[in-house]
């Protein structure tokens, strides 16, 4: 990290609809436009659409975690190689995430960050190798279920961590202050 004050760019936080979020994934909610399918079972009362196109090679768990408020900065982001993570709010409650499209490169491209809020009424499954910060809360003890592997949220465990940054096979968590010197922020 340099001696120099970290830029901070700030975001405009945007509408989480489908096409806004094409460049990062899928909204998962109901979607008129996909055609149930044929399943046929109950007389038609149930509908299955397959609304996302989720991926995981391995075991995958859907903890239910409860976010606080927090400072609306961004200092990391992560990716995921294995699996195409997902958020899914319990109880209507909006929330906000800030995001990336995949690079091959070491860190996200950084002029291409967006910040989007979500409404509370779907959720959303990001592309592999989408980088992204954990969710933000709008209110706290807002709750969400994440699908994800495994090996992705053991990555996170206190001893995976090394300098600010989290590693796995699965896990990319990379400190943009100390790799760019570079904060984002954003007001709702």
């Amino acid at each position: 990290m340099t001696d120099n004050a970290p830029e901070v760019r700030s975001l405009t936080v945007k509408a989480a609809t489908a096409e806004a979020l094409a460049d990062y994934g899928q909204v998962l909610g109901h979607n008129p436009d996909i055609a149930p399918m044929p399943i046929d079972f109950y007389g038609g009362a149930v509908k299955v659409r397959r609304v996302v196109d989720f991926v995981s090679d391995e075991q995958t768990e859907m903890p239910l975690v409860t976010v606080q408020r927090r400072s609306n900065e961004v200092r990391w982001m992560e990716r995921h190689f294995k699996h195409t993570q997902t958020f899914i709010p319990l109880g209507g409650v909006p929330f906000v995430v800030v995001m990336s499209p995949p690079t091959e490169g070491d860190i996200p491209d950084l002029d291409k960050v967006e910040a989007f809020l979500f409404d509370g009424s779907a959720g959303f499954t990001m592309k592999l190798g989408t980088w992204h910060e954990f969710p933000f809360a709008v209110e706290d003890d807002t709750n969400l279920i994440v699908v994800l592997r495994q090996e992705a949220t053991d990555g996170l465990i206190r001893d995976n961590v090394i300098q600010d940054e989290a590693q796995s096979p699965d896990l990319d968590k990379k400190d943009l202050l100390q790799r760019a010197n570079l904060l984002f922020q954003f007001e709702l």
